[in-house]
């Protein structure tokens, strides 16, 4: 059976947390504009709290896992 094509802002937001966990900036989102630099961006802010707060490698992977 065939995956079906994840939803563009889901794969953004993802790609943002995993942006901020390896500690990169904020500017380094590859959209210009639009829903999915948005969706990036909120990305980035969670992972970047989640960060500060201290959530380990097994505690990330399970946030990962839920959304």
């Amino acid at each position: 059976m065939k995956r079906q094509k994840r939803n563009p802002n889901d794969r953004a937001f993802h790609k943002g947390y995993v942006a901020a966990m390896e500690g990169r900036n904020h500017d380094s989102c590859p959209h210009e504009n639009g829903s999915q630099h948005q969706e990036w961006v909120n990305g980035w802010r969670q992972g970047r709290q989640d960060y500060w707060n201290g959530f380990g490698r097994a505690a990330i992977a399970q946030r990962m896992a839920n959304m």
